[in-house]
């Protein structure tokens, strides 16, 4: 009995060790992406990184290997900044995104790791080797080149905003070549940059008073050229009143001669009530 139950223990555990042995894993990446054979051997060899990436295709491994895969396609890294401090004293907030390429997979997998982050709906977001070795550099590269500036600069000027973005990708770049980290980054830009609300109340008011500055000096302008033309067109009157050899009453009542025409003109039947003291054109008292 004790024979019977040991051959059945031992062929129990040569079977078992023939499953993991004869299994495979397969590596099959899809178009941009490649595959990083992670390798642990159960009895013999010392494993690790296989320095070749599965790059198209199909192929297998041993049973015991981890296929890793790493997303060589162009990935992006958004940064929130809230109240960072401007050269003025006052904080500002902003948004700035990063592009990058893994130009290593290999490389990647065995010195920093290419494992990533999940969201909240547990879809794929950040990358471990970011948070571990690029989060704070980063972070203190965009904080020196906000501080070098004012918030008026900042906030206004879209051409601060891309020097900002363009010593940043400078200082990317040099963290990454120091630190060894098989990337290279394509863009960083600076989105829209926020004042605090109080800033943006006060620049507003600012604005409506210098709107209503306008609209004032557009109006006198327009009361100044009115009243030229009313002095322009009295002098004209005036000259006409003399050429003619009217009195100012003659002239008032020519006027209003020509205003009951021009009233008449448009037809219909028109009464007028005048009444005198009007002095006469033509002096027929005199004799």
């Amino acid at each position: 009995m004790a024979m019977r139950m040991r051959d059945v223990l031992v062929g129990s555990l040569t079977a078992a060790f023939l499953g993991l042995t004869t299994g495979c894993t397969v590596a099959s990446p899809n178009a941009g992406h490649e595959v990083v054979w992670m390798e642990k051997p159960i009895l013999f060899g010392h494993g690790g990184v296989d320095p070749t990436p599965v790059v198209a295709g199909r192929e297998y491994g041993a049973a015991t290997s981890d296929a890793i895969d790493v997303d060589m396609l162009p990935q992006r890294v958004d940064m929130e900044f809230d109240d960072m401090m401007t050269s003025s004293g006052v904080p500002v907030s902003f948004h700035v995104v990063a592009t990058f390429k893994v130009t290593d997979p290999v490389k990647l997998v065995s010195q920093f790791g290419a494992d990533r982050d999940t969201n909240k709906d547990g879809n794929l977001s950040g990358w471990g080797f970011w948070t571990r070795n690029l989060d704070q550099p980063m972070s203190n590269a965009v904080r020196d080149a906000v501080k070098k500036r004012d918030m008026q600069e900042m906030a206004i000027s879209q051409t601060a905003a891309d020097a900002v973005g363009q010593e940043v990708n400078a200082a990317a770049a040099s963290i990454v070549q120091k630190l060894g980290i098989p990337i290279v980054f394509t863009t960083v830009n600076v989105g829209r940059v926020n004042p605090p609300d109080a800033i943006k109340n006060q620049r507003i008011e600012t604005a409506a008073q210098e709107q209503r500055a306008i609209t004032e000096q557009q109006t006198k302008l327009a009361e100044d050229q009115r009243k030229a033309a009313e002095r322009s067109r009295a002098a004209a009157d005036n000259a006409y009143r003399q050429a003619m050899q009217l009195s100012p009453d003659q002239f008032l009542q020519l006027e209003r001669i020509k205003m009951q025409r021009d009233v008449c003109a448009h037809g219909g039947t028109c009464t007028f009530f005048i009444g005198g003291g009007a002095s006469p054109v033509l002096d027929v008292g005199r004799k």
